[in-house]
């Protein structure tokens, strides 16, 4: 097996076909197909079952994927140690939609300037997704909100430095009663992000605290569309006071403290072991304020 066989295969699987992946890797989509059936050859088994125009991994294919990730993982740290003290290469840095909006674009355009040889790849996504990324190696590391599982970040396996605290607000209907338990807007529907938010789980953790779930859930994935649901009367959410303030948001909607789970930790979070000078300078980067922190607003 070579490495660049183990990269089309993975390109294939991630995009989900031979079209996409040749696109991705800049490649001839014939190439993509001789290589793939070159390394299926070379191991002796089939690594895609052809359905029709789709291509689905088989159980040999399931077993190679994780190797794979390993296997390239590994070269990049090898390549990153050659150049240890000078960051270039690719970073792939995953990302809460609300992290990238609120805090990353004068971080970033400061590590740019820094490190140009650097070519930093960002992917949005909810926590869980992100988190699963960096397990899988398809992040070198991701920036997420500590999950509310004490457990989740096993430290056998994974490295973490809190970087940003955020003060989440429940956001009600303009000229809704001041809200001080979960009780005050039973029965209101919650508008949030897709199962795998952290912030959502805290939103359901602050429900359950109190005995009681949201009526109903209704999933959407902006912040945009989530707070003009809320002004318009469809419910009530949970979001990041430095997200809607940022946005111009917090003024179409009321705003009221969530007690004790108002304050969570963002997290930079990379697998134990896989490191590399661009991601040890971006950890600096953030770890020296380089973008100055919001203050906090004090619970009303």
């Amino acid at each position: 097996m070579d490495l660049s066989a183990l990269t089309i295969f993975r390109a294939v699987v991630r995009e989900n076909g031979v079209t996409r992946a040749a696109a991705k890797l800049n490649r001839v989509q014939s190439n993509v197909t001789t290589r793939i059936r070159q390394l299926e050859e070379t191991l002796g088994v089939d690594l895609f079952i052809r359905d029709g125009r789709r291509l689905v991994l088989t159980p040999a294919g399931e077993t190679l994927l994780p190797y794979a990730e390993r296997l390239l993982a590994l070269a990049d740290e090898a390549r990153h140690a050659l150049v240890e003290d000078h960051p270039q290469g690719r970073l792939r840095l995953g990302t809460m939609e609300s992290t990238a909006a609120s805090r990353l674009p004068r971080l970033l355009a400061i590590y740019h300037q820094r490190w140009p040889q650097v070519t930093l790849e960002l992917a949005t996504g909810v926590t869980r997704t992100l988190f699963d990324g960096v397990r899988s190696f398809e992040f070198d590391a991701a920036l997420i909100a500590r999950p509310i599982e004490p457990d989740a970040l096993h430290a056998g396996l994974f490295e973490s430095v809190p970087v940003f605290t955020e003060e989440l607000v429940l956001c009600t209907p303009r000229g809704q009663a001041p809200v001080t338990t979960a009780h005050d807007v039973a029965g209101l529907t919650l508008i949030a992000f897709e199962a795998g938010c952290a912030y959502r789980s805290y939103a359901m953790r602050w429900y359950e605290q109190q005995g009681i779930r949201p009526t109903r859930v209704l999933e959407l994935s902006s912040y945009h569309a989530i707070v003009a649901c809320v002004a318009a009367g469809a419910g009530v959410a949970v979001a990041p006071r430095s997200v809607l303030e940022l946005a111009g948001l917090d003024g179409e909607v009321d705003l009221h403290p969530l007690g004790e789970l108002s304050r969570v930790d963002t997290l930079l979070v990379w697998r134990k072991g896989h490191f590399s000078a661009a991601l040890n300078a971006l950890r600096d980067l953030l770890l020296d304020g380089a973008q100055p922190p919001r203050q906090l607003h004090s619970p009303r």
